[in-house]
């Protein structure tokens, strides 16, 4: 089937942070074209140009193995590369004669060293790209830049993070150490909170005896061990084996790891940090031992582990819509359905396997399905493959936000923990057709439709986090069916950056869902104009305004099949499919509380400003509708509604928690709210030299926002931080800040990209452009390119396999990289395809699942030389 006529028949497709083909009316292609097949030597030809920008936060090690460029030596300490704070670095290190040929492969590079200046309690995460192969170890040590006889902290172990909070306030050497192997990595700096961090590794700073180990092996005795020549460098203690098999080795004067194993800096130890560090490469070696159980310190005494919590902490987006206040009235009851349309929900997700009822498969082209045939009973996702053979798992990420299991000690929670997810599956290969869609809404609303079945109960809420730009009377009639039916119908606005309808969102009787950052700004990428409703927090991967070393995206459930096989994971995505599931977990609280909710009385309390905070333009505008979704409200208003009682106990919400004035950011907002009546008046106190906070629209008693500026004249380059108190009566809360003098040599840097024009038809590149970001950006150009149809996609391949965007890599494609949109190319020249790239934090995680799984790169293309 050519492109064109393909994309005939696809009414919607997904909404994340872009659109793919045909979602706002591009890449189709003319009905006289003959479709897309590009690279053909058509008639005509045109070009396409760009900028790709990089986040100030984002820095590359100086010297990687690709051959393209000049490596600069970030090692010993002399030669540390200075870096801002908060930061993701992405980097490469490598013991002589491992990885791909390229710059390092001969010589090897086991040690980077990264200049940084840290403050008290913050995290320093690696992530190992390529731990998976074998032979693989990093390991991170944190030097003071005064001391280097001693670390200050280190994490050693054999897992894919290696994690690290600080101590104290202070300038430090970072270390990332290769102990074996080749690898990308990624090393994140932040204000994340220690509770959420992964499990890190061994530390020289632990107390435990060094020179001893304790092991288990797996059978024989310890006696016959000791004959062992290849335990030679080790000796036993004289007491036997004990009950549970565990025995005492200690190390001899003649114990040397290989050179390699050890960091750069090991011969400027003090001698006990030495035997310290000699005892974890012991460790590491012994559990590399097909006879050993495990091996393990000596410990003096054990420390707390790293407590096994949610990833809470990271979802910013719940305190920005007083999501906590409102749990305080209902998570949610059961008996509450919502109904996401969409990609299907992968129905074993740990987060989100207790929370479905039975759902259906309405995709009807067995193609399209991905799973073998038409419709069915089961919609769980079998994948998209949208990016070249790799799934979105769009809809479980968005079921995830709507009621992912909360409390539970596992991955994230969701806005209504207790409501009940319907999983309709609508949207395959190809997107998703009208007739399959308008089938999943009849469905869902317990109306007759081409299953020839109904749901034992109705869904309360759909949410439909999909569009495309043509209206059609089928889709409405099924709509106002739905309503009709009692069913509140919510939809993702877009994410074209343009006023032009998107449908379902645009539909009278839908609620169309705009897109906020965490500045509660308009996301770059989200619709507006005037059918928009209401405004909920989307997420924009290229900002990190509360400088947790992290973007802002929003962080819910997801799914993996890079790898083969589907592993069950958790990351961040942005669009106002994203925003949208906010709002119908939401209304699904509402429910909660008051049962007799209909659509007409949701509209007109929405239109009424008992479900929002007005953020733009007094009362109604384009950008945000009636402004952004508060959940304590809304859960306040139904319950009035209904008849229940209000909570009478009234505080204090400041948002955000955080604020980052990274690179040159002078000044941001901060939001003062008061919850379930007067705290008061605000008193603002600040006390730091270089910060100064203004009312910007406040109340009399100083409720509203504020404008916090920076003033970095006269400042060395240097990590400022300093705290916010806003106080109102008995309550009291404190921003942290963190600000960032530069170096005026620190520039935002992803590395060197290549560009590379895919072919929509075959995913294979035709065209390749190589762009440096060592200065925040760069821009690309293809010329001569022949009509049809393509995507543009761009990353580093900074370990020199000539694949791009692999694991630890920088990625980014036009308009984003959750979901690449098609081009299509005629005679003329498209300019300004602007789009970004930047290292792509991976969520551990939860401990339910292997300690080896965790979240992919969406994308792997090969480089063309």
């Amino acid at each position: 089937m050519k492109l064109t006529e393909k994309l005939s028949k696809i009414f919607l497709t997904l909404l994340v942070s872009g659109i793919i083909a045909a979602c706002g009316g591009g890449g189709g292609g003319s009905d006289d074209d003959d479709g897309g097949d590009s690279g053909d030597g058509g008639s005509t030809s045109g070009s396409i140009s760009g900028l790709i920008s990089v986040p100030g936060y984002v820095v590359t090690d100086s010297d990687v193995n690709d051959d393209q460029t000049t490596p600069v030596a970030n090692q010993p300490a002399n030669n540390a590369q200075s870096v801002p704070n908060p930061v993701n670095i992405g980097g490469y290190v490598n013991v002589a004669g491992t990885g791909a040929a390229g710059n390092l492969r001969a010589s090897g590079d086991p040690d980077d060293y990264y200049l940084v200046n840290l403050t008290s309690g913050q995290t320093l995460v690696l992530n190992i790209g390529d731990i998976d192969v074998g032979g693989v170890d990093l390991d991170l040590y944190l030097f003071d830049v005064n001391d280097l006889t001693n670390p200050v902290a280190s994490s050693i172990g054999t897992s894919k993070f290696e994690t690290i909070v600080v101590p104290s306030d202070g300038q430090y050497y970072v270390i990332v150490h290769a102990y074996s192997g080749a690898s990308n990595y990624l090393l994140s700096i932040g204000l994340t909170s220690s509770s959420i961090l992964p499990q890190g590794g061994m530390s020289i700073t632990d107390d435990f005896v060094p020179g001893e180990v304790l092991v288990k092996f797996d059978s024989a005795s310890a006696q016959a061990k000791a004959l062992d020549t290849g335990l030679s460098h080790y000796s036993f203690s004289q007491s036997p084996e004990n009950e549970i098999g565990i025995q005492r080795l200690t190390l001899n004067d003649q114990f040397v790891s290989s050179a390699a194993a050890r960091p750069g800096i090991y011969a400027q130890m003090d001698s006990e940090a030495q035997l310290k560090l000699d005892t974890i490469m012991a460790i590491k070696e012994l559990n590399q031992r097909s006879d050993v159980v495990y091996a393990q310190p000596n410990y003096i005494y054990h420390a707390s582990a790293t407590p096994n919590d949610e990833y809470y902490s990271l979802q910013w987006h719940y305190n920005q819509i007083n999501l906590p206040q409102a749990w305080d009235i209902t998570t949610g009851d059961t008996s509450v359905i919502v109904s996401v349309i969409d990609t299907g929900v992968l129905l074993n997700h740990p987060d989100l396997s207790q929370q479905l009822v039975a759902g259906y498969d309405f995709i009807s082209d067995a193609g399209n399905a991905n799973d073998g045939d038409g419709i069915d009973a089961n919609p769980d996702d079998a994948g998209d493959e949208i990016q070249n053979g790799v799934s979105s798992f769009h809809g479980t990420h968005v079921a995830g936000t709507v009621a992912a299991r909360s409390n539970n000690s596992t991955g994230v929670a969701g806005v209504a923990w207790n409501v009940r997810i319907m999983p309709i599956r609508v949207l395959g290969k190809q997107g998703g057709f009208s007739s399959d869609i308008i089938e999943g809404i009849l469905f869902s609303a317990g109306l007759s439709n081409a299953s020839g079945t109904t749901p034992s109960q109705r869904a309360d809420v759909i949410n439909m986090s999909l569009g495309g730009a043509s209206p059609d009377q089928a889709s409405f009639d099924a709509i106002t069916a739905a309503r009709n039916a009692g069913v509140i119908v919510i939809a993702a606005a877009g994410n074209e950056n343009t006023s032009q309808l998107a449908y379902p969102a645009s539909y009278t009787g839908v609620v169309s869902v705009s897109s906020v950052d965490q500045s509660r700004t308009r996301a770059p990428y989200s619709n507006y104009g005037t059918e928009i409703d209401v405004a909920a927090p989307g997420g924009n991967t290229q900002a990190d305004v509360d400088g947790d070393g992290r973007s802002d995206g929003v962080l819910s459930t997801l799914g993996d099949d890079s790898q083969g096989g589907t592993s069950f994971t958790y990351n961040f995505y942005q669009g106002t499919s994203m925003a949208a599931p906010h709002v119908a977990g939401v209304a699904a609280l509402m429910k909660s509380v008051y049962a007799g909710l209909t659509p007409a009385e949701f509209d007109s309390m929405l239109s009424s400003g008992e479900l929002t905070n007005d953020i733009g333009n007094s009362g109604r505008d384009d950008l945000y509708g009636h402004g952004l979704i508060d959940a304590y409200k809304a859960v306040v208003a139904a319950q009035q509604r209904g008849g229940g009682n209000t909570p009478t106990d009234p505080s204090l919400s400041v948002n955000p928690q955080s604020l980052n004035f990274s690179n040159s950011l002078q000044s941001t907002s901060l939001f003062v709210e008061e919850i379930g009546g007067s705290v008061g008046t605000v008193q603002i106190t600040e006390n730091i030299s270089w910060l100064s906070v203004a009312a910007n629209q406040v109340n009399g008693s100083g409720i509203g926002s504020y404008t916090v500026s920076v003033d970095r004249s006269g400042l060395s380059p240097a990590t400022y931080t300093g705290t916010i108190q806003v106080s109102a009566g008995t309550s009291s809360v404190d921003v942290n800040v963190i600000m960032q003098v530069l170096d005026s040599s620190i520039s935002g840097d992803a590395g060197r990209h290549y560009v590379l024009l895919v072919d929509n038809a075959t995913s294979q590149p035709v065209q390749q452009d190589e762009v440096n970001t060592n200065t925040g950006s760069g821009s690309y150009s293809f010329s001569n390119v022949s009509s049809g149809d393509y995507y543009i996609v761009a990353g580093s391949d900074m370990d020199m396999d000539n694949l791009i965007c692999d694991n630890g890599e920088s990625c980014g494609a036009y308009p984003t990289l959750s979901q690449p949109n098609v081009i299509t190319v005629g005679s003329g020249a498209q300019n300004g395809l602007d789009f970004s790239a930047t290292y792509e934090y991976q969520t551990p995680t939860s401990n339910a699942l292997s300690a080896e799984e965790s979240v992919q790169e969406l994308m792997v293309y090969p480089r063309q030389d």
